[in-house]
C-alpha cells in the first residue's frame, strides 16, 4: 500500500475561519452562556462552543481560574467570537440584563460547583452568575442544564442530596458517560441535543412519537436471513429530528447493524416477527399520539425456517417464499385514532406512476405517505422524497436531513391544528 500523500490544495468554500457550517437552526436567536469550571474535561468546552453554534447559538465563555488551566483563551474566544467572562467587573456580568441569556450550561459540573450551586454559595464568576441564572429560571426566563463530571468516589450522598435538590427545583441534569468508575462529560451531541430540547418551542414538545426504521430480516435457518439493502439511516435521522424538536420519541429500529445517538431511545428487532410484536405493544402500552413508519418491512418470508443450519456447499433447495402480514394495515385496523405517515419506496418507474401509488393509499384512509424512487437522485446525489397529502400537491424533499424535516415540519402542522380545533 502507498501511504504516500499527494498534496493538493482544499476546495474553496465561502465560510470565513470562524465561521461554522450550520447542522440546524434549532438554536437560532438563542443566547447561551456555557460555563466551565476545574476539570480536564474544560479542554472540550471550545468543541462544544462550536458544536453549539452550528445549530444557530450564540455562546460566551465564562470560565473558572481552575477551568482555565485546562484551555485558553484564545481557543475559546475563536471558538465563540465573543470575550471570555473569567472575572466579573463593573459591567455586572453575572446579570447580563440588556443581554440576556437563554440558556445557562454548566459543563462541565464538577464536584464542588453543584454542592456551591445547591446551597446558594455565590463567591466566584461561575457560583454568582449561576445565583442571577436561578433568579431568572423561577421567573421562566431561563433554562439551566448541568453535566456532572467527577470521578465516580465522589459520588457521595452529598452529591446525591445537591442533584436532587436542583433538579426538584427545575434545574435539567444531562446525564454523564458512564466508563473507568467516572461520571464522565456526555458526547458533545448529547449536550446540544438537551440544549435543543430544553428551549424548544415546538407544538410536538413532550408528544409521544413512534418511529420506525430499517430492515426487518426474515431468517432461513437459525443462522442466514433474508433482508433488503436498507440499513435504517432515514429512521434514525427522523428520529433525531424530532427528539431536537422536544419530542417524546421511540425508536423501532430494525436490524441493519447502525445505531442512533445516545438521546434517542431505541429498541432493536433483529426480525420481522420482532418488529411486529415490537410496533404492536409499543401502541397497546403507550398512546403514541403520531406514528412515522418508515421501516423497510419484509414482504416475504419463508414458509418454513429450517432447524439449525443449512449445510453450504452444493446446491440449496428452493426456498418457498410467502407473503407477510402488512403490518401498517394492522396498525391502522387496530389503532384507527392513530396519526400514522407511511413510506413507499418503488423503482423503475415514473413521478407519476409514484404518485398515484401514494394516493392509491391515501384513499384507503392513511392520512399522508411518503413517497420514493430509487431512481430519482438530486443535484448531488441526494436521496429525494414526496410528501404526498390528499388535495394539497405534493411537496419535495431533499436528503436524508431534509426529509426529515420535512417529516418534523409536516407533524408540527397537524399539532398546530389539533391545538387550535
Amino acid at each position: 500500500m502507498n501511504n504516500r500523500w499527494q498534496p493538493e490544495r482544499p476546495v474553496s468554500m465561502d465560510l470565513g475561519d470562524h465561521d461554522v457550517p450550520l447542522s440546524g437552526t434549532h438554536l437560532k436567536g438563542k443566547r447561551i452562556a456555557l460555563m466551565i469550571t476545574g476539570s480536564i474535561a474544560s479542554m472540550k468546552a471550545a468543541t462544544i462552543a462550536r458544536s453549539l453554534r452550528r445549530y444557530g447559538a450564540d455562546v460566551v465563555v465564562y470560565a473558572s481560574d481552575e477551568a482555565m488551566r485546562y484551555t485558553t483563551l484564545e481557543a475559546l474566544e475563536w471558538s465563540t467570537l465573543n470575550r471570555v467572562v473569567t472575572r466579573l467587573t463593573s459591567a455586572a456580568e453575572h446579570l447580563c440584563d440588556s443581554t440576556p441569556f437563554d440558556v445557562y450550561l454548566l459543563a462541565p459540573a464538577t464536584y464542588n460547583s453543584i454542592n456551591k450551586f445547591r446551597y446558594g454559595v455565590a463567591d466566584g464568576v461561575i457560583t454568582t452568575t449561576l445565583a442571577s441564572a436561578l433568579g431568572r429560571m423561577e421567573l421562566g426566563q431561563a433554562k439551566i442544564l448541568v453535566a456532572p463530571t467527577m470521578h465516580g468516589t465522589m459520588h457521595n450522598a452529598i452529591l446525591t442530596e445537591s442533584i436532587n435538590y436542583l433538579q426538584d427545583l427545575g434545574v435539567w441534569f444531562i446525564p454523564p458517560r458512564e466508563d473507568y468508575g467516572k461520571h464522565n462529560i456526555p458526547a458533545t451531541r448529547n449536550i446540544v441535543a438537551a440544549v435543543c430540547r430544553a428551549v424548544s418551542a415546538s407544538p410536538l414538545k413532550g408528544v409521544k412519537i413512534l418511529v420506525t426504521g430499517g430492515p426487518t430480516p426474515v431468517p432461513v435457518d437459525d443462522v442466514r436471513r433474508l433482508t433488503n439493502r436498507f440499513r435504517g439511516r432515514l429512521g434514525i435521522k427522523i428520529a433525531e429530528e424530532l427528539c431536537l424538536r422536544g419530542g417524546d420519541v421511540r425508536l423501532i429500529l430494525g436490524d441493519g447493524a447502525i445505531r442512533p445517538a445516545d438521546f434517542v431511545s431505541y429498541r432493536v428487532a433483529r426480525t420481522y416477527d420482532e418488529y411486529y410484536k415490537m410496533v404492536m405493544d409499543s401502541l397497546n402500552e403507550e398512546d403514541f399520539f403520531f406514528g412515522v413508519y418508515s421501516a423497510a418491512v419484509a414482504d416475504y418470508r419463508p414458509k418454513t425456517k429450517a432447524t439449525g443450519k443449512l449445510p453450504s456447499g452444493g446446491t440449496l433447495q428452493r426456498i418457498e417464499l410467502i407473503s407477510t402480514v402488512k403490518v401498517i394495515d394492522d396498525v391502522k385496523n387496530a389503532f384507527p385514532d392513530h396519526y400514522a405517515m407511511t413510506f413507499k419506496y418503488q423503482e423503475n418507474l415514473s413521478h407519476d406512476e409514484l404518485m398515484q401509488i401514494a394516493r392509491n393509499r391515501l384513499d384507503k384512509g392513511y392520512p399522508v405517505v411518503v413517497a420514493n424512487r430509487g431512481e430519482e437522485k438530486g443535484p448531488a446525489g441526494e436521496q429525494v422524497a414526496w410528501l404526498v397529502v390528499k388535495d394539497q400537491p405534493e411537496k419535495k424533499l431533499l436528503s436524508k436531513q431534509g426529509i426529515a424535516e420535512g417529516v418534523a415540519d409536516h407533524l408540527e402542522s397537524i399539532m398546530n391544528q389539533r391545538l387550535k380545533a
